[in-house]
């Protein structure tokens, strides 16, 4: 006895990226916000040191 076996190729619907990239784009916003507006005297002046060395104007 013999099966075949067939594959089903799924579309690559909306849902399929638009989730992904919403979860990317909170996430880019929680650090750029988490580490911009930080306490934490390092961390605050590294992101700021990046801001002037790519150009980003900061202030």
């Amino acid at each position: 006895m013999t099966t075949a076996a067939s594959a089903v190729a799924l579309p690559i619907g909306r849902t399929n990226t638009l989730v992904p990239a919403l979860a990317l784009l909170v996430f880019g916003a929680v650090m750029l916000y988490g580490v911009g507006f930080s306490s934490i005297a390092a961390v605050h002046n590294a992101a700021h040191d990046t801001r002037h060395a790519t150009g980003f104007p900061c202030h």
